[in-house]
């Protein structure tokens, strides 16, 4: 998530918002969100019902109660335009993604 913070300002430059999701509660992500010093980035909370979210889009790990780590973009008509799901121990490529948006036409409402 650090580095999603960090990369904050290129995302807006190309009309999106991230966020992280994740099946603690606001509290916990509070937390951890100033234990990571994180600044900008926005973390939901997908708490209750625990991994409502993460169900739709297909990355909950009933089985353990969390979530994969997963890149999911989803665009103003909401339809999910990428995702993939990394190793819980690799960090998501953000260029990548980043080179995805570039190519993508956004339309702002």
């Amino acid at each position: 998530m650090r580095a999603l913070d960090e990369r904050y300002a290129d995302f807006g430059e190309l009309n999106t918002i991230p966020l992280g999701i994740g099946v603690d509660s606001v509290y916990c992500n509070q937390a951890w969100a100033e234990a990571m010093d994180l600044k900008k980035l926005r973390l939901l909370a997908d708490f209750w019902p625990h991994g409502e979210v993460a169900r739709a889009y297909g990355v909950f790990r009933e089985e353990q109660g969390v979530s994969l780590r997963a890149n999911i973009i989803v665009n103003e008509a909401r339809q999910v335009i990428f995702g993939k799901v990394y190793p819980t121990e690799q960090l998501p490529d953000f260029d990548e993604i980043l080179d995805l948006l570039r190519g993508q036409k956004f339309v702002i409402k």
